[in-house]
């Protein structure tokens, strides 16, 4: 592994460690109340947040004061709420403690993360050449395609389910925490 593989996965590592940090905080103060999104709910739940990036990017403006970085860490973590729900199902009720909930985050986070270093390998470290707002159109098409199998009740042909996509959010939206943190714009 070359030194500049070994920093990213310091800094994928990272990432999602802070992610983890808030998603535990939040789930102090509102349990998994996220148990009871039905798929169409999440995507949409998505969607909001990965518009709401591209609006910013394209006004360079905020009028609530909240930044594009926190937006992509939520698109992290309820993409991995995401993978909890296609796995476990969606329910009426908050059906789990928070320790389950947690353990479950654990297991999506690091399968997550493991994809992110074998594609960082494979993609020999091209995220770093790309723009911040193209990992928000790739996240907003990642959203549309799973807006489309969700219509399709899961029925595709060819392509990768939902829980790829979901994988593909998580990743991109890592890249764009770092690059914001790194100061790029």
């Amino acid at each position: 592994m070359t030194p500049q593989e070994e920093k990213t996965n310091r800094q994928f590592e990272q990432t999602i460690g802070e992610c983890r940090a808030l998603f535990e905080k939040k789930l102090h103060d509102y349990g998994a109340s996220w148990r009871i999104l039905r798929p169409s709910s999440l995507t949409d739940q998505l969607f909001i947040k990965a518009k709401r990036i591209r609006s910013l990017e394209i006004k360079k403006e905020s009028l609530v004061g909240e930044g594009i970085r926190p937006e992509f860490i939520a698109l992290i973590n309820y993409g991995i709420v995401g993978l909890i729900q296609i796995y476990t199902g969606f329910s009426d009720t908050v059906d789990i403690t928070n320790n389950e909930a947690m353990s479950l985050y654990d297991k999506y986070a690091k399968e997550a993360l493991e994809l992110m270093k074998r594609k960082n390998h494979d993609y020999d470290e091209a995220w770093r050449g790309m723009r911040i707002s193209s990992y928000t159109d790739f996240i907003l098409t990642k959203i549309e395609r799973i807006k489309e199998i969700e219509n399709l009740d899961g029925g595709t042909l060819v392509s990768e389910g939902i829980d790829a996509n979901y994988m593909d959010i998580i990743n991109y939206a890592v890249f764009g925490v770092i690059k914001l943190t790194e100061g790029e714009k």
